[in-house]
């Protein structure tokens, strides 16, 4: 794995949105359309905004997004179809935006669904962050599976998932959060042809430690990315600052 450590959060984010636009642009020159997912949360808004200064043809990418919570529908404001919808989909022009919906009567019929689109799309790009506990997507340390048998498959949320989602402001508190939800799988999610790892901000120093330093593991779902010659991660002063080499 490649790892870029940028200044701070802007020039993170400018570097992130200048290689995701060359990945699909190198897509859109072998196929129509490209295939792209992104990831939600607070520490990819600098890099999605970034986006839009970039040449892309967007109405010729498919978008996905990672995961979403059960029981939440997408015009909650803590849905993360109203993230993508929002802040990827409107935003940039995106020609057709696959979603993951929260509110479908049966989650486990919803995953399988999903899974069949994925299966059908292959992934140009996957743009992902790392949460707290070192969650890729959904998949938390005691639901993480580096060899899943599935793609996308339902979970329940690790408390520190879910404090972490009080933390950013998107619920009061975390009764208030789902406690299950829909995620992509991590195999499902590394078979992209690119991996890029957005991991701004101090909060993310511990997780990107670890999942840098620590055993290869499923306690540190990130660690996985580290054995990837096709992932990059992008860090800044202040999510580098626990690594032994930035000391």
């Amino acid at each position: 794995m490649d790892v870029r450590v940028l200044p701070a959060g802007e020039e993170l984010a400018r570097a992130v949105a200048t290689d995701a636009a060359t990945a699909v642009n190198d897509a859109l020159e072998r196929r129509n359309p490209a295939r792209v997912m992104f990831a939600s949360g607070n520490s990819q808004l600098g890099f999605l905004a970034a986006l839009h200064d970039e040449r892309v043809d967007w109405s010729r990418v498919v978008g996905f997004h990672m995961d979403e919570y059960i029981g939440v529908d997408a015009a909650h404001p803590a849905s993360f179809a109203r993230y993508m919808r929002e802040r990827v989909a409107d935003a940039l022009g995106v020609g057709r935006f696959h979603y993951l919906d929260g509110a479908a009567p049966d989650p486990e019929v919803e995953a399988r669904r999903y899974a069949a689109l994925l299966a059908d799309h292959p992934l140009d790009l996957c743009c992902l962050g790392v949460g707290e506990n070192g969650h890729l997507a959904f998949n938390d340390p005691p639901v993480a599976d580096f060899d899943d048998p599935l793609d996308v498959k339902v979970v329940e949320l690790d408390e520190a998932s879910r404090r972490q989602q009080v933390g950013e402001g998107h619920f009061p508190s975390v009764d208030a959060v789902p406690p299950t939800a829909i995620t992509v799988t991590i195999p499902a999610l590394l078979r992209a042809r690119r991996v890029l790892a957005v991991v701004p901000e101090a909060r993310k120093a511990e997780p990107a430690r670890r999942a840098l330093e620590d055993p290869v593991s499923t306690e540190c779902p990130a660690s996985i990315l580290r054995t990837q010659p096709h992932v990059t991660m992008y860090l800044d002063y202040e999510s580098s600052a626990r690594l032994r080499s930035s000391a």
